[in-house]
């Protein structure tokens, strides 16, 4: 692996300074969940269903707020976008923790809707950072953030709620996170490529059925099948360690699972060519498979980890494929609609990998999604090919 790309990458301040501020952003929100779920059954002495409907909430919220707010960047800009999304979120976020269950049900709600829009921000961001040339190895690397966030995020919130009420915690690393927004808001990184001087003039003229076609859904529906694996593993690991009885043994399944994301994320980066999403995909569930067949904790972190490579490497081969499928000038919706796909991903992998462990053990979590990833990177790798034979007869036609 050629570490070239990378030295490139890194040696623009931009891509270093975006990169820093992504990883300050995502920890509270990689957090926040298992926060939110720790105050409602431990604060509020609720149930965790009553946990659940807040988390479903505030994540329909999110979805809807993707495409929305997307396209607000679009056509005013980032700071317009994100000052608004800071005082309605900030608000709601400052009261929500020190009052009851319904009223923090709709809180999340309303600050799920003015989220920043953060993934759609830093990604257009780092595109417009870097050279055509090297989007991928700056997307591998923003998916190595992630993957970091993700491990740091929920540890660090767990690990404080140990020492303080969770509402204090749960207003603390929300205040941060609007903090660290304020100062993504001062930076006002450029979302366009400066060649682009018509961008701002086309945006509000451009049809959405000039971009919103058969390829970008196909390319978002990759993505969703992605998350709905990978949250439907996320709870069939879960499972198998109730069932050995092992569940403190937990974090470390998680830890290589995360590890091989983050390896196999920056292996795609280096690469000189891309690798097709539908492709990856297949791969990822052909990879998770395995997982349903561990009969011991060891096994099952051995294997999580094999499957962890194609993690990282298939979202970000999605984000790339968006970028170069969709007009400059609509980017930023085209990436909240990316966003609400995955969104509605996580949405269904865990419930449907749980209705599945419920009738054949933590085994069935796993086939049962990893099924859904490749019924849907068949159905993509197929309509790719058909309509590459269907170009080529068109121009031999003509």
């Amino acid at each position: 692996m050629s570490i070239a790309p990378y030295r490139r990458v890194l040696a623009v301040a931009q891509t270093r300074r975006i990169l820093l501020i992504a990883f300050l952003l995502r920890i509270p929100i990689m957090g926040a969940g298992v926060l939110l779920t720790l105050h409602v059954t431990g604060s509020l002495g609720r149930s965790w269903t009553d946990a659940g409907l807040v988390s479903g909430a505030a994540t329909v919220a999110i979805a809807v707020s993707g495409p929305w707010r997307g396209r607000l960047l679009d056509r005013i800009g980032l700071r317009r976008v994100v000052l608004p999304s800071m005082l309605v979120s900030g608000t709601c976020w400052a009261v929500a923790p020190f009052v009851g269950y319904w009223e923090l049900l709709g809180l999340a709600t309303v600050a799920g809707l003015f989220v920043v829009p953060t993934f759609s921000i830093i990604r257009q961001a780092l595109i417009v950072a870097v050279p055509e040339s090297d989007r991928r190895t700056v997307l591998s690397l923003d998916g190595v953030v992630v993957e970091l966030s993700f491990m740091v995020g929920p540890l660090l919130g767990v690990w404080l709620t140990t020492l303080v009420p969770t509402r204090w915690v749960l207003f603390g690393i929300e205040m941060i996170s609007v903090i660290v927004a304020g100062v993504l808001w001062w930076m006002n990184p450029p979302l366009r490529s400066a060649e682009s001087d018509l961008a701002d003039a086309v945006a509000d003229a451009l049809p959405r059925r000039a971009w919103f076609g058969p390829g970008f859904l196909g390319v978002c529906a990759a993505a969703a099948a992605a998350t709905v694996v990978l949250t439907g593993s996320d709870v069939g690991v879960v499972a198998a360690l109730q069932e050995w009885d092992a569940v403190p043994q937990l974090g470390l399944v998680l830890l290589l699972w995360g590890l091989g994301s983050i390896v196999g994320g920056l292996l795609y980066g280096a690469m000189s060519r891309p690798l097709p999403p539908f492709l990856l995909l297949a791969g990822l569930s052909a990879t998770t498979v395995p997982m349903a067949f561990a009969s011991s904790v060891w096994a099952l972190a051995g294997l999580s980890f094999v499957a962890g490579l194609l993690c990282a490497p298939t979202v970000t081969s999605t984000v790339d494929a968006v970028s170069r499928i969709v007009p400059q000038a609509a980017r930023g919706e085209a990436m909240g609609w990316h966003g609400s796909f995955m969104t509605a991903g996580s949405a269904i992998g865990a419930p449907l990998g749980g209705v599945f462990i419920d009738r054949a053990g933590f085994g069935g979590g796993f086939v049962s999604v990893s099924v859904i990833g490749l019924a849907v990177a068949l159905a993509g790798l197929w309509t790719v090919r058909l309509r590459s034979r269907l170009r080529r007869r068109l121009a031999l036609a003509a």
